[in-house]
């Protein structure tokens, strides 16, 4: 039986309106630049310069600058090792982010951290523990309430592959049970690692399902729609700072790569994969509405995506300059310094 969504939908004429020319502009600018970053970073992979893994957010990119775009940046954010795209939006440096990548002391953690791990102010990290961030986010969203703020909630963003996992279910019982402001966000791009989601999940909506079990609201929206994510978001923020209720969100999306960048993707045919790329590409379907709204042309399309092509390649350059970090300094952060008392 084909599972039935109920979607999320926007009108892009009243998103337009309200966010106007040039802040659609700066969102459609901040994607191109999560997209560049991905393709210089996997490059940079390939030619050995980046260890360990290296997680790809290409083809997601709509649903967390969507997010950000209605949300802004003053709540915590906590999200797995696809974690670049999150930490350039909430601020981290071209410069910083690829340094980290290359395990440079110039990194945003030093280059201890690498691919898997970067944080912002307001970014409780890319964690590589799947579904293992989940009760952090809880943690945040606790101490939101415990401190009685304001117009605060958690974001929490994890994979499909993570909704199994017991931590997760742990997690919502608890944000459901002491009702707190933690807006989860299942970012399901159709494949666990290589697995497909339905065989690994066995109920579907994700998150239809899920939130029943905790009388929690769900939302489904799709994630390559940079509008749809939006208001959304902007509707779930409004409910969740009022009501200090926990919401469970399932954005359905399609990665572009395998898993991680050392992951063929075999599961998947080149003609399939050309034909989401062709149909589901966030930032061609945001720039077409932008187009077709006259509020861009191609020609400007280009100079913006040129731009920001040109900032990560300066950026490459940065971390193949930096140094590496001194091994004295290893044990660094290791252990909380000793009381002076």
């Amino acid at each position: 039986m084909k599972p039935e969504y109920h979607f999320y939908k926007a009108n892009p004429k009243q998103v337009i309106a309200e966010l106007g020319r040039d802040k659609l502009i700066e969102y459609l600018t901040k994607m191109l630049l999560i997209r560049n970053f991905e393709i210089r970073g996997e490059q940079a992979y390939q030619q050995g310069k980046v260890g360990g893994f290296y997680h790809s957010y290409m083809g997601q990119e709509a649903i967390q600058a969507g997010c950000l775009a209605a949300a802004g940046s003053h709540h915590w954010f906590t999200t797995t090792y696809r974690c670049h795209a999150l930490a350039l939006l909430l601020g981290v440096t071209p410069n910083e982010a690829m340094a980290e990548l290359y395990g440079r002391v110039t990194g945003n953690a030093g280059g201890r951290g690498g691919s898997m791990h970067l944080y912002a102010k307001q970014m409780l990290g890319g964690l590589a523990i799947v579904g293992g961030h989940v009760p952090i986010a809880t943690g945040a969203a606790f101490t939101i309430k415990y401190l009685k703020e304001k117009n605060k909630a958690s974001f929490c963003f994890m994979g499909d592959g993570a909704v199994v996992q017991g931590a997760v279910h742990e997690s919502l019982n608890l944000a459901a049970l002491w009702s707190l402001p933690c807006i989860y966000v299942i970012e399901n791009n159709q494949w666990g690692m290589g697995t497909a989601v339905a065989r690994a999940v066995a109920v579907q909506p994700i998150a239809e399902n899920m939130a029943k079990s905790y009388g929690i609201k769900a939302y489904t929206v799709n994630g390559d729609n940079f509008f749809d994510c939006y208001a959304m978001f902007k509707e779930v923020v409004r409910e969740v700072t009022q009501t200090s209720r926990p919401v469970l969100i399932e954005a359905m999306t399609e990665r572009f790569r395998g898993h991680s960048i050392s992951d063929p993707a075999l599961y998947r045919s080149k003609e399939e994969l050309a034909c989401i790329m062709n149909e589901k590409d966030p930032i061609h379907i945001l720039k077409t509405s932008l187009i077709e709204a006259g509020l861009l042309t191609e020609e400007e399309f280009k100079e913006l995506d040129r731009a920001q092509r040109e900032i990560v390649v300066a950026a490459m350059k940065f971390a193949d300059e930096s140094p590496w970090p001194d091994p004295i300094t290893l044990e660094e952060g290791v252990f909380a310094p000793e009381d002076p008392k």
